[in-house]
């Protein structure tokens, strides 16, 4: 689970854990790597946001010129780039930073990842300015997003008791029909819509989105 703009030392201080946890949908997981491969290109310069410690930047990285991947979080990005290391992976440059980081001009990439991340950003609104300014004309932003407000209401009440005792972030609450609004508002054009999780219902929505001209 990446860093988002509200709380790295929380997330700092979960890296080692989340890094030795499995993933818990492998199947889904999967799903979505495949899908996402089919919108990358040899010649493509990726950017990730959120990407925690690596896994899926490393996975996709055979797909892509470059991938350029961040989170705010110092540990997830020290494991991320042992990680690298280890994989003998020269193509992915890990940086600490945020979407608002002025690091990378407008228009620097062809395609913008954000895996389950948007839901833990106090500002999408800005975030997803911040993804249209740096996809080149036509980019293409691809995300996959846990929709809290299509979970077990329980959850919805149990997470403020969460946060309010340190054991959760910011976490927002919206269904995907409202998260799909957002980016089109945003200035993109969901291109592909998708559920790719092993079980039959399944609260993360996959969306692939053009920046519009």
């Amino acid at each position: 689970m990446p860093a988002t703009d509200n709380n790295p030392r929380f997330w700092d201080r979960l890296a080692r854990k989340y890094a030795a946890s499995p993933i818990s949908d492998m199947v889904g997981y999967e799903r979505t790597l495949e899908a996402t491969r089919g919108y990358l290109k040899p010649e493509h310069t990726v950017f990730e946001f959120g990407c925690g410690t690596g896994t899926t930047a490393l996975k996709l990285a055979p797909s892509a010129a470059r991938i350029v991947a961040t989170d705010l979080s110092s540990e997830m990005i020290a494991i991320a780039r042992e990680k690298a290391a280890a994989e003998s992976c020269t193509n992915i440059e890990f940086a600490v930073s945020t979407l608002g980081s002025p690091s990378w001009p407008d228009g620097s990439f062809d395609v913008a990842l954000g895996f389950n991340v948007l839901h833990l950003i106090n500002d999408r609104q800005a975030a997803l300015a911040g993804v249209r300014r740096l996809l080149k004309p036509g980019g293409v932003f691809i995300s996959k997003t846990p929709c809290i407000g299509e979970m077990n209401p329980l959850l919805k009440l149990a997470i403020p008791l969460m946060q309010a005792v340190g054991k959760a972030p910011h976490v927002g609450v919206f269904r995907g029909a409202q998260l799909e609004q957002e980016i089109a508002a945003a200035g993109f054009e969901i291109v592909e819509r998708a559920r790719h999780g092993a079980k039959r219902k399944d609260p993360r929505a996959f969306l692939v989105a053009r920046k519009s001209t």
